[in-house]
């Protein structure tokens, strides 16, 4: 795997595309040695020399054209073909061949495949020309075919550390995403986890402080305050040691489901509702993950319950089979609505949330003037129990 993954990078590498551009570093070096090398060219026409206007004019065309490559490779690669054509006229072929030799170098730094094999060519072509041309006055090919081949070199290497640099930017900035979005994550895991506990506890207390005014009920009210209370800071320390990845301390929230029915139960009667449960929340065929997912359900629709049912019976519905365990929740509606009780309206999604991520089928509203919520979730079975199901068939 791992040579499959370096061959697929080396791949990437030769597959050399277009659009490279110089960093600035890059561009001032190569506009110095340009912008000196023209300077010299240039003051040579005031001094006494050899050489022509016409040989001077061709050197720094041949020079002018490299910085042309900043732009544009591919009208430079023209631009530098066509001097070296008028370069016959002059006989100063080999000093723009030189400058071709160092162009070079600028190719395999900005160029594209098709490019560099055309510039390779015709470099080869232009320095077979000049070999044959030049009898008079030998020329080592050899030392342009080198220097092209080290300035070709200097040039891939540089585009190969800058793309390298550019992979790790890329990667580094994707690294840095990833962790925002874990921290987001994170963030949204403990609110929905406050949510799911916290508030519920707070829902169970706002509602018997207003109970404690009736003298029938005051006892009552302060022991369910007191039990509300103490399973607040339960289950806030439970999420302050998961969200710290601390040790675990003993009776936390397990999302057993037969205890959370029974928890809902009591809470019901200390608020006056009557409760039908029927279904064994202890049938060993429902398995952990769709019991954690069912306490859940049951505490917040205990919540809502608490918060918005009328006075009358709610009725807890459990049925297991061999395929599906479903829940249903039903309560009365109120026809005065507590408006004192504050809701984030985030639980019936959050309910949603976690059935229909586990392939199962969700369903809140209002059913004949009560409301119900109602979740449905496949049962995972063994291998074993599947294959003696398939026998009794």
């Amino acid at each position: 795997m791992a040579l499959g993954l370096r061959s697929e990078r080396e791949s990437r590498v030769m597959r050399l595309g277009k659009g490279e551009r110089l960093v600035a570093i890059e561009r001032i070096f190569v506009l110095a040695i340009i912008g000196t090398i023209l300077v010299v060219d240039v003051v040579g026409l005031f001094l006494p020399s050899e050489a022509g206007l016409l040989d001077t004019a061709i050197g720094i065309a041949s020079t002018a054209v490299l910085a042309l490559y900043l732009w544009s490779p591919l009208y430079a690669t023209c631009a530098l073909a066509l001097v070296f054509a008028l370069s016959f006229l002059t006989g100063t072929e080999a000093y723009v061949l030189t400058a071709a030799a160092f162009a070079a170098g600028l190719i395999m730094r900005l160029g594209w495949n098709s490019l560099i094999l055309s510039y390779a060519g015709l470099f080869l072509l232009a320095t077979s020309l000049v070999a044959m041309v030049d009898t008079d006055d030998p020329i080592n090919i050899a030392i342009y075919l080198v220097t092209a081949a080290v300035s070709g070199a200097v040039g891939f290497a540089l585009r190969a550390a800058f793309a390298r640099g550019s992979r790790l930017e890329q990667q580094l900035a994707e690294k840095a995403e990833q962790e925002r979005q874990a921290v987001l994550a994170e963030r949204r895991w403990i609110a929905g986890e406050l949510h799911d506990s916290i508030a519920h506890h707070l829902t169970v207390v706002s509602l018997h402080v207003q109970m404690l005014d009736d003298d029938r009920t005051s006892s009552d009210s302060q022991e369910a305050i007191r039990i509300a209370a103490r399973k607040a800071m339960t289950d806030l320390r439970f999420v302050i040691d998961l969200a710290d990845d601390g040790p675990r301390s003993e009776g936390m929230p397990s999302g057993d489901l037969a205890a959370s029915i029974d928890e809902a139960k009591e809470e019901f009667e200390s608020a006056g509702h009557s409760v039908a449960l029927s279904g064994d929340p202890t049938d060993e065929r429902i398995p952990r993950a769709a019991e954690i997912i069912l306490a859940r359900i049951m505490r917040e629709s205990a919540t809502n319950v608490l918060k918005y049912a009328g006075r009358g019976e709610v009725e807890i519905r459990l049925d297991v089979d061999d395929d599906v365990v479903g829940m249903t929740i039903s309560s009365p509606l109120s026809v005065t609505p507590r408006r004192e009780l504050s809701s984030s309206r985030t639980g019936i999604g959050r309910m949603a949330e976690r059935v229909l991520g586990a392939s199962g089928e969700f369903d809140a509203g209002e059913v004949d003037g009560r409301w119900v919520v109602s979740a449905r979730l496949p049962l995972v079975r063994a291998p074993e129990a599947r294959a003696e199901q398939s026998r009794k068939k």
